[in-house]
C-alpha cells in the first residue's frame, strides 16, 4: 500500500472510469438490492431495518441452499458422488451462517419489536416458499402447504414440482440400489408426494455401510453429511424458536400460528430417521 501524507494512494493499474465498462455495483445489481429495504412504519422505526435485512438475507441464503441441493441431487443421480458431497459441504456452511444470524435479530428487544410489529399484518416467515422448498428437497413434504401459496402462482408451481420430484435422500437410496444394496422395491417406487417416514428395512442397509467404512467410505461420508445437514437444520430451528421466545414470549405468531409452541413442534421433525436409528446398532 502506498501512503503519501497520510493518505492511501491508488495503484496505477486500478480502474477509476466506469462510464463504458461494468463496475461492481452493476454486476451485483446493488441499486436493486440496496433499495429493497423499505420500512413501512410511520414515523420510521429504527429497528425495522434490522428485521427486514435479517429476513431478506435469510431468503438469499435459502436460494443458494436450494441451488446446491438441486445440484447435489442431480449429481447423485449421475453417480458423481464426490461432486455431490462438495455441494452438501457448502450447504452445511450456509446453514452455520444462517444460524449465527439469529444472534443479530436477538438484539431486538420486546419493546423495540412492539414498536413496528403491527405493520407486518398477517405476514410471517411461515409463508417463506423457499424454506418450504428446502424442506421438500430434504423429505418433509406436505401437499397442504401449497394452499398457503395460492396467491403466488410461481411459488406454488415450484413447490408443486418439488412435491412430485425425488428428494436428495430418495436419490441417495436409488444410488445405493444401483450399487447392489438391498433397498426395498417399495422404497424405490414410493409415492414421492408423501412425507418421508422411517422404514425399518432400510436400517440394515445403513448398518452394513457403517460397519464397512474402509470399503464404503464415500457412502459413509454421504450418510454423515446428511446427518450433519439435519443437525444443522435442527440448530437453526432451535435458534429460531429461542429468538422468537426472547422477543415475543408466548404471543401468537403474526401469521396466525401459536408462535413458540408451533416452532417447538417443528423440532420433532426428522429428515433421515434411519441414519439415527442405525447408531443404536453400531458396535452392538
Amino acid at each position: 500500500m502506498n501512503v503519501e501524507n497520510g493518505e492511501r494512494q491508488l495503484e496505477s493499474g486500478v480502474l477509476t472510469n466506469f462510464h463504458e465498462v461494468m463496475d461492481y455495483a452493476t454486476y451485483l445489481r446493488l441499486d436493486d438490492v440496496l433499495h429493497a429495504q423499505r420500512p413501512l412504519s410511520n414515523p420510521a422505526h429504527h429497528d425495522e431495518l434490522l428485521f427486514i435485512i435479517q429476513h431478506q438475507t435469510t431468503e438469499l441464503w435459502l436460494k443458494l441452499v436450494i441451488h446446491e441441493l438441486l445440484s447435489a441431487r442431480d449429481l447423485i443421480d449421475a453417480d458423481q458422488l464426490s461432486a455431490a458431497l462438495k455441494r452438501l459441504a457448502r450447504v452445511k456452511h450456509i446453514q452455520t451462517t444462517m444460524t449465527e444470524q439469529w444472534s443479530v435479530l436477538a438484539t431486538l428487544t420486546p419493546s423495540e419489536y412492539a414498536g413496528f410489529r403491527k405493520i407486518l399484518g398477517p405476514s410471517s416467515g411461515f409463508q417463506s416458499y423457499q424454506y418450504r422448498a428446502v424442506e421438500f428437497l430434504l423429505g418433509n413434504k406436505s401437499e397442504r402447504m401449497l394452499e398457503v401459496f395460492e396467491s403466488r402462482p410461481e411459488a406454488r408451481e415450484m413447490l408443486s414440482r418439488l412435491l412430485d420430484e425425488p428428494t436428495v435422500y430418495d436419490s441417495f437410496l436409488r444410488l445405493l440400489a444401483r450399487r447392489g444394496y438391498p433397498v426395498p422395491e417399495a422404497v424405490l417406487q414410493r409415492d414421492l408426494r408423501r412425507p418421508w417416514v422411517e422404514i425399518p428395512d432400510l436400517v440394515p442397509v445403513f448398518q452394513k455401510i457403517y460397519e464397512n467404512v474402509d470399503t464404503e467410505w464415500d457412502l459413509y461420508e454421504t450418510c454423515e453429511d446428511l446427518v450433519d445437514i439435519e443437525d444443522a437444520f435442527q440448530n437453526w430451528r432451535f435458534r429460531h424458536l429461542s429468538t422468537v421466545q426472547r422477543i415475543i414470549g408466548s404471543k401468537t405468531g403474526t401469521g396466525g400460528s401459536t408462535g413458540v409452541p408451533f416452532l417447538r413442534r417443528a423440532l420433532e421433525l426428522t429428515f433421515f430417521p434411519e441414519l439415527y436409528t442405525v447408531r443404536s446398532l453400531i458396535g452392538s
